[in-house]
């Protein structure tokens, strides 16, 4: 872990800055978008990772049943749930960001997700995964962390109809604990319970039932899940440990209950969790820091919590921290840009930072609105305008206003990634083909094919481009061509949000200029 005050992996392009693009020219294309379609598509792709039995309705008609037989071998019910990526291990950690991140959206913007009429789909897409977690969720104590193993899985190149790897399951418990696991899921359920407290409230109370115990069960049995469940650790390692995700969840469990509890959990334990130390520059299914530094961010806004505002303010603090850092304005602790403008902090699927970088920046633009404030940056006064103006641009490059005139999220525009990195979109479709294929015969007769895969992965947010904007469509390329689902999970509420844009970005200022977004795009 790096020194406290800011939490960096891997190398990262030279910072070239320059100040050369007006406003107009960056934006020339708003408007040009249609992110009515690109939410519609980013909730497709859910139902193409779903694991289990699926239901009348699937979309996805490339898709058929698999691991029936899940948690059979350890004599407890684990079908269902979702495929992370292009495998076939069902990894709790990254499953319950996404659960997360897709309630988030919803909370945040679930009437534009209606107007686009796809709330049904958001609200399966949650159920689907939470469904899961209850069956997982087996005891007060007991939470089933894996099913499949990373190192068996990715010997074979099979769709996940034919699986023939392990389906093992791994557990933690009192005695092999697993605090961010368990956090992170009883943060899933908590978001989960405030998506479904009216539509389906009997549902909502389930799930705050299992989130409290979850959170208790994570507090009093402390450490990181990757010890206990050593089989993860190539592959969803917790490198910043356990601490943010109690933080995370008790922030969750406060929103969803009101209870003074979860609250006074979160101010008692900010500093020595480091909720008011780490200072952020990304936020991802491991690192919460920045999100729950931007959810406290929001319980300023409520006069009742006046007794606890000298540490959320501290919280606050942080969250502008990493708000500066996306926008450049830092004063040298920023995140990296490519020379096209795209946010990049690593090599390996770095548009998983892109998508929770501008979700946040959308939350905070509109939180600093609603507070009629600025954000005070090191660089200068930020207005809630140029925030949202960032994550726009972060959302139109993903959409296809980049270097290579392509649209990183797979089905959307005319020109997309064709060679996704997946087992099943990359196989002849079960639905076509019902012959059994081997382990390595995926490997022998698909993998190597230079032609666009069979099956399209539409809304999959594919790895993305490198620190110079370059991108090589090939299966084999997985840093770049593989996709997650915690991709495209905060995408949901970024485009929701940029949907209810009723005129041109260029215009929410009123005619002014944006210095900031001159500095989109460096050399």
């Amino acid at each position: 872990m790096a020194e406290k005050g800011e939490l960096r992996f891997g190398r990262h392009c030279p910072l070239l800055l320059i100040h050369a693009v007006l406003l107009t020219l960056l934006l020339a294309v708003a408007g040009a978008f249609d992110y009515a379609d690109a939410l519609a598509k980013s909730l497709l792709y859910f139902e193409a990772q779903r694991s289990g039995r699926l239901p009348y309705n699937q979309r996805v008609t490339w898709r058929d049943h698999s691991g029936l037989t899940d948690g059979l071998e350890q004599g407890v019910d684990l079908v269902g749930g979702y495929y992370d990526a292009g495998d076939h291990v069902k990894f709790g950690l990254p499953m319950a960001f996404t659960v997360t991140m897709l309630s988030w959206s919803v909370i945040e913007y679930a009437e534009q997700i209606d107007h686009a009429g796809e709330l049904e789909h958001a609200l399966d897409a949650i159920k689907w995964g939470t469904d899961y977690f209850v069956k997982a969720h087996t005891s007060p104590n007991v939470l089933w962390a894996e099913v499949g193993d990373g190192d068996t899985d990715h010997y074979c190149w099979q769709r996940p109809e034919d699986m023939t790897t392990s389906r093992r399951a791994y557990k933690v418990d009192e005695n092999n604990p697993g605090s961010d696991l368990a956090g992170e899921t009883a943060a899933a359920m908590a978001a989960a319970s405030i998506v479904f407290r009216k539509s389906n409230p009997h549902y909502a109370h389930l799930l705050l039932h299992h989130a409290q115990q979850l959170f208790e069960f994570g507090d009093r049995y402390r450490g990181e899940y990757d010890r206990s469940v050593e089989v993860v650790k190539s592959y969803y390692g917790s490198v910043s440990g356990y601490k943010d995700e109690l933080l995370w969840a008790a922030l969750w469990l406060h929103r969803a209950t009101d209870s003074e509890f979860y609250l006074n959990y979160a101010i008692d334990k900010a500093h020595c969790f480091g909720g008011v130390g780490w200072a952020m520059t990304e936020f991802s299914w491991d690192v919460k820091y920045a999100g729950l530094q931007v959810m406290a961010s929001q319980l300023l806004m409520k006069a009742k919590h006046k007794t606890h505002g000298h540490i959320l303010e501290l919280y606050r603090s942080k969250a502008e921290y990493y708000i500066c850092s996306c926008l450049d304005m830092n004063n040298g602790t920023d995140v990296e840009r490519t020379p096209g403008g795209l946010l990049y902090v690593r090599q390996w699927n770095n548009m998983q930072y892109v998508s929770s970088a501008a979700f946040l920046l959308t939350v905070y633009s509109d939180l600093i609105s609603s507070s009629n404030k600025k954000l005070q940056c090191p660089g200068g006064l930020v207005d809630h305008e140029e925030i949202l103006a960032f994550a726009k641009f972060q959302a139109d490059y993903i959409l296809g206003s980049n270097p290579m005139n392509m649209s990183y999220l797979v089905g959307y525009g005319p020109n997309y990634p064709r060679r996704v990195h997946h087992r099943g979109a990359s196989i002849v479709s079960y639905r076509e083909y019902r012959g059994f294929i081997g382990c390595t015969q995926g490997y022998d007769n698909w993998y190597g094919r230079p032609e666009p895969n069979p099956n399209v992965v539409t809304g999959a947010l594919v790895g993305g481009p490198d620190c110079q904007d370059n991108f090589l469509d090939q299966r084999g390329n997985y840093m770049q061509t593989e996709a997650c689902t915690y991709n495209t999970a905060p995408l949901v509420g970024v485009f929701a949000r940029l949907m209810q844009l009723e005129r041109p970005i260029q215009e929410l200022g009123r005619g002014r200029s944006f210095p900031l977004l001159a500095s989109y795009k460096k050399k």
